[in-house]
């Protein structure tokens, strides 16, 4: 699993991205020690076959994953699976998750979190999900106490019905030229369709990229149907139906959130669990598949920004 894949940038100096150098190192290393699954082989792992090796997955549809992932794997003769969140092509502008990283990325989270302070107000909080989530997130990965402060409050515990007014007002005290971020973070269409026909799998990563299990049963088919009936649109058609969820981990999808994939004829999707997929996933729970973290191998060690 990898999110941001890029040369390092003064624009976003506290960025927690893996540097293209070290991706290109790791995939050396999983060349070597593994080897990489074929994409035919890995689809009929689903209908009796059992690959062995490795198959690289990138969320959230960043433009990185064109300028540097994308080409690279061509080069190397290499397929990924390239999970895309659809909001940002249909409203214009930043989803809120890659809003807080922005802000992450360019201002020390104690200025953040004295801003945050100010402007929660308790009611915005849904106090069962402090409960729910507090020892479930984020215990990977090595953040300063303000850091786990905004990105657990503003991720699990507030409101939706809040959260983006809070963001925006984050947004316009620290961010003033958000419209020209957006401009170059995510692929274009044009590019999702190139990297389509360039042998690539395009997965749906929802539409705004919730928390699967803090929504009702319809909001989550409409977050799942609504994804992939846009990216449809954008490449016609699908070699397959794949799915990841967004954060990831089983606090953040329900067995409803399972049952509406399989309805919908989505052969896997992927969780975050760290370990090897087996058979039993395949046959069993196709829905739930295991996947680690890049930082887990060497030249992979970045924190996750989600």
């Amino acid at each position: 699993m990898y999110h941001y894949v890029r040369p390092f940038s003064g624009d976003f100096p506290f960025l927690k991205n893996l540097s293209f150098d070290n991706f290109k190192k790791q995939l050396d290393f999983f060349n070597k020690e593994f080897g990489f699954v074929k994409k035919d082989d890995f689809v009929g792992s689903f209908t009796g076959k059992t690959p062995n090796g490795i198959v690289l997955t990138f969320d959230d549809g960043f433009s990185c994953h064109y300028d540097f992932v994308f080409k690279e794997l061509i080069k190397r003769g290499l397929w990924g699976v390239f999970y895309i969140p659809t909001q940002p092509y249909i409203q214009g502008k930043l989803i809120d998750v890659h809003r807080i990283h922005v802000l992450l990325s360019k201002h020390s989270p104690k200025k953040l979190y004295d801003f945050l302070n100010d402007v929660l107000d308790d009611s915005f909080i849904e106090k069962d999900k402090i409960k729910e989530f507090r020892d479930k997130t984020y215990t990977d990965q090595k953040n300063d106490d303000y850091t786990n402060f905004i990105k657990k409050t503003l991720n699990y515990y507030i409101s939706y019905q809040f959260r983006n007014n809070i963001i925006n007002l984050l947004m316009e005290k620290f961010i003033p030229n958000e419209n020209e971020i957006f401009e170059k973070f995510y692929l274009t269409k044009s590019q999702i369709l190139e990297m389509h026909n360039s042998g690539m799998v395009i997965g749906s990563h929802t539409v705004n990229h919730p928390v699967m299990s803090k929504l009702n049963v319809q909001d989550q088919e409409s977050e799942i149907k609504d994804s992939f009936q846009y990216l449809k649109g954008v490449i016609k058609s699908f070699d397959h139906k794949t799915f990841c969820y967004p954060y990831g981990g089983f606090h953040s999808f329900t067995n409803q959130t399972e049952r509406i994939l399989d309805k919908e004829n989505c052969l896997y999707s992927f969780n975050v669990e760290n370990r090897d997929i087996d058979i039993n996933d395949v046959k069993s729970r196709p829905q739930a598949l295991p996947r680690y973290d890049c930082n887990q191998f060497p030249f992979g060690q970045v924190s996750q920004l989600e």
